[in-house]
C-alpha cells in the first residue's frame, strides 16, 4: 500500500472505533500525516471519499462539513434563471440584466455571486445546477433528501410561460433522475456516486468537467414525460422537493398567476416589497404602487402561499437624497403593525450604489449618499424590537461581493454585526431564526419532554392567522411551527367558506433521512403531527369542516399517512 492508502485506511478505522469530534479528527490527521510523511494534510472530504460504501455510511456524521447548511432540517438549493430583463424597465438601484455593464447576467445580480457563478458554469440549466449542488451536499457528508429549492434571477412570473414550465419540469426531473442513479434501493450507492463524478479526483480539471457534463445531459433528455408525472414520481423519490420558491414583484403576483404557480408546485413567494411609501416607489421607478403590494399579499395568502418580503432600507427619497432613519424604521415597523402586510419571512437588503445604475449617477453628482455599515446596522438592530415571533428574518444583506459595490454597506457579514449591536443595546430578537433549535447554540438545558404547543392569533390581509408553535418555553427554543389561515376570500375551487388553510408546517433541527429515526435529533419525533392536530382542532372549533394544505410535492406522502388526499394542487382532509 502507498503512504496515502495507509493514511486513509488507518484514519477510517480510527474514526469508526473512536467516534471523534472535529478537533480530535484534526489532531489525528496531523499525527498520521507526519507518520506517513504526507506533506499536505488530507481534508475531511477526501477521507470520506476514500471510504467504501459500508464505512462511508458509518463515518459520514463525524466528517460532515458545514452542518449549518442543513441545520433547519432541509437542504437549500438555489438555482438561477437565465438573463431576462423586467418588462417594466429598471429600478434606479438595480444592477445587471441583459447587456449590462457586468455583461449578460440575471437582473439585480452582478455575475459574481456564488449562485450566479454556479448558474453561469451550468449555462443556467436547472437540471445541471441541481446535480452539481446535490453532488456537493453528498461530498460534504450531508443528507439532501429533503430539498427546499429557491429559484432566483428576477421576476419569474413575468418570464415566458413555456420557460417557467420547462425550468420547473427539469428541476423535478433532476431530483428524480439523481435518485434513480445514486439511490437505487433508497440508500446512497457511494461507489456509483464516486464512479459517476470521478471522485476522489481533480475537481478543477476541465476534461473531467466536460465528461460529467456530457453524462448529465445524456440523462436529462431521456424518458421525457409531463410535469405532473415528474411531480408524482417525486412524491416517493429518494430526493424530494419539499418546498419550491420563486421571486417576483407585486405587479406580477395576482390570484390568476398564483393559481398557475400552485400547479407548478410553488409553495413560497419572495415578494419585492422594498418600502411602504408610494412616492418613493414612484421615484425609484419601481413600476407599481403600494396598492399593488397590498393586493398581491392578500391574493397570495388566500391561496395559501408563504410570503417572504424583500425590504430595502436606505432608498432615495423624492428629493434624491437618502430617506431618513425615522422613515426607514417606520417602514419596517408598519409591515408588522398594519394587517395589510405582516410577512411570514423577511429579507433586509440595505440599498447600495451599484455600477451601471441610475442611482450611481445621483451618487456621482453628490446628491445620494448610501447607508454606511454602521447606519444600516443601527436601523436593522432597532427593527428587532418589533419583529414578532411568527416572522423569520431569512437574510440581512445581499450576497454581493464588496468589490462589485460602488458605495454602501461593505460588510458581507452584516448580520453578525447587527446581532452584536443588538446585544450591546440589550435588544432581543424574537424572530423564528433566533429561536429555532438548529441555530440555538446552548442546548444543554433543553427539555424535549416538556415541549409545549402555543398558539398566537393575529389578523392579516382581512383573514385570521394562527401561528402554532412547539417550544421549550423555559429556554425559549422553537422546535417547529404550523401556520393556519382562515382566508378572507375563496380564490380556488378547493377553498370554501368552511375551509382552513395550512400554509406551512416545519420542524427544525438536523436533517434526518426520510423514514428513519435518530434519538438525538428533533425531526421525526411526532411534533409535526401534534402541530397539525392542533390546527385541525382550532379549525373544528371555528366551524370549519375542511383543511387544505399547500404542500410541497415531496411532502404529499407525509400528509397521506395522516389522512389527507390530493385535490388539485392541495392536500385536503375533511374534519
Amino acid at each position: 500500500m502507498t503512504a496515502a492508502e495507509n493514511f486513509f485506511s488507518e484514519m477510517i478505522d480510527w474514526i469508526k472505533e473512536s467516534k471523534p469530534d472535529k478537533l480530535e479528527i484534526a489532531k489525528k490527521k496531523k499525527l498520521l500525516s507526519k507518520k506517513f510523511d504526507i506533506k499536505i494534510i488530507p481534508t475531511d472530504i477526501s477521507i470520506y471519499l476514500h471510504a467504501d460504501k459500508d464505512d462511508a455510511r458509518i463515518i459520514r456524521q463525524f466528517l460532515q462539513t458545514k452542518p449549518m447548511r442543513t441545520g433547519s432540517g432541509v437542504a437549500i438549493i438555489a438555482t438561477m434563471t437565465k438573463p431576462i430583463n423586467c418588462p417594466h424597465g429598471t429600478c434606479i438601484y438595480c444592477p445587471g440584466g441583459v447587456a449590462s455593464c457586468f455583461g449578460d447576467v440575471p437582473k439585480s445580480y452582478t455575475g459574481k455571486e456564488p449562485s450566479t457563478m454556479r448558474g453561469i458554469r451550468n449555462d443556467y440549466d436547472p437540471y445541471r445546477i441541481i446535480f452539481n449542488r446535490l453532488e456537493q451536499y453528498i461530498v460534504m457528508g450531508q443528507n439532501p433528501d429533503k430539498v427546499d429549492q429557491i429559484i432566483m434571477g428576477g421576476t419569474f412570473t413575468s418570464f415566458p410561460k413555456k420557460y417557467q414550465q420547462e425550468y420547473i419540469y427539469y428541476s423535478f426531473k433532476a431530483y428524480n433522475d439523481f435518485s434513480k442513479i445514486f439511490y437505487p434501493n433508497g440508500d446512497l450507492d457511494i461507489e456509483e456516486f464516486k464512479l459517476f463524478f470521478e471522485l476522489p479526483g481533480d475537481i478543477y480539471n476541465d476534461d473531467r468537467k466536460e465528461r460529467i457534463k456530457a453524462k448529465i445531459l445524456e440523462i436529462k433528455y431521456k424518458d421525457i414525460q409531463a410535469l405532473e408525472e415528474e411531480q408524482k414520481d417525486n412524491e416517493n423519490s429518494a430526493i424530494r422537493c419539499i418546498g419550491l420558491t420563486i421571486e417576483t414583484r407585486p405587479d406580477w403576483a395576482n390570484s390568476d398567476i398564483g393559481k398557475e404557480l400552485l400547479d407548478l408546485g410553488v409553495t413560497r413567494i419572495e415578494l419585492g416589497v422594498q418600502t411602504i411609501y408610494d412616492d418613493i416607489l414612484k421615484y425609484i421607478n419601481r413600476g407599481h404602487g403600494i396598492a399593488d403590494t397590498i393586493k398581491a399579499i392578500a391574493d397570495l395568502k388566500d391561496l395559501g402561499f408563504k410570503l417572504n418580503y424583500h425590504m430595502m432600507p436606505g432608498l432615495p427619497d423624492i428629493d434624491g437624497k437618502r430617506i431618513s432613519k425615522e422613515k426607514d424604521i417606520g417602514s419596517l415597523k408598519k409591515i408588522f403593525d398594519d394587517p395589510n402586510f405582516r410577512p411570514d419571512m423577511l429579507k433586509i437588503y440595505p440599498c447600495m450604489v451599484m455600477p451601471g445604475t441610475e442611482l450611481k449617477k445621483s451618487f456621482d453628482a453628490g446628491i445620494f449618499k448610501p447607508l454606511s455599515t454602521d447606519e444600516a446596522a443601527d436601523i436593522i438592530a432597532e427593527s428587532f424590537r418589533f419583529i414578532p415571533e411568527y416572522c423569520r428574518i431569512m437574510r440581512i444583506q445581499r450576497d454581493i461581493s464588496s468589490h462589485s459595490i460602488t458605495a454602501g454597506v461593505n460588510r458581507t457579514n452584516l448580520r453578525q454585526y447587527v446581532d452584536e449591536l443588538a446585544k450591546e443595546r440589550n435588544i432581543k430578537c424574537k424572530c423564528i431564526r433566533c429561536r429555532e433549535v438548529g441555530h440555538v447554540l446552548n442546548k444543554e438545558n433543553m427539555k424535549l419532554d416538556e415541549i409545549q404547543i402555543l398558539v398566537k392569533e393575529y389578523e392579516a390581509s382581512n383573514g385570521k392567522e394562527y401561528f402554532i408553535s412547539a417550544e421549550d418555553v423555559e429556554n425559549d427554543i422553537l422546535m417547529g411551527y404550523c401556520r393556519l389561515r382562515f382566508p378572507s376570500r375563496l380564490l380556488h375551487p378547493s377553498i370554501t367558506t368552511e375551509t382552513g388553510i395550512i400554509r406551512e408546517l416545519h420542524i427544525y433541527g438536523k436533517a434526518i433521512t426520510i423514514g428513519t429515526y435518530d434519538q438525538k435529533a428533533h425531526q421525526h419525533k411526532g411534533l409535526g403531527k401534534k402541530l397539525l392536530m392542533k390546527a385541525e382542532e382550532i379549525a373544528s372549533n371555528h366551524n370549519k369542516n375542511k383543511i387544505v394544505v399547500i404542500s410541497g410535492v415531496g411532502v404529499r406522502e407525509y400528509y397521506r399517512k395522516l389522512g389527507y388526499d390530493k385535490e388539485g394542487p392541495y392536500m385536503v382532509k375533511g374534519l
